[in-house]
């Protein structure tokens, strides 16, 4: 039977695959959730930096209002059907 191991919070160990647990309470800090892709860098020995991975369209979205209209995107969709 498995015995229940405490850590220190805020440590967590690297598994046989490779994989480590992040805590909730730091997730949460850095304002990351479930979804979320990070990108991984070495920065020397024994540190590593995770970096929330932003999505350049997701800014743009919704930056130019009107724009759909103006540019009657529905008519050159309908360019490109056979």
């Amino acid at each position: 039977m498995p015995t229940d191991v405490k850590r220190q919070p805020g440590v967590t160990r690297v598994s046989r695959k490779h994989q480590v647990t992040l805590p909730v309470n730091v997730l949460r800090d850095a304002g990351l959730g479930p979804g979320d892709e990070l990108r991984v860098t070495a920065d020397g020995r024994g540190r590593l930096v995770l970096t929330a991975v932003q999505d350049p369209l997701e800014e743009l979205i919704g930056s130019a209002p009107g724009l759909s209209a103006m540019t009657d995107l529905e008519a050159l969709r309908n360019e490109w059907e056979l």
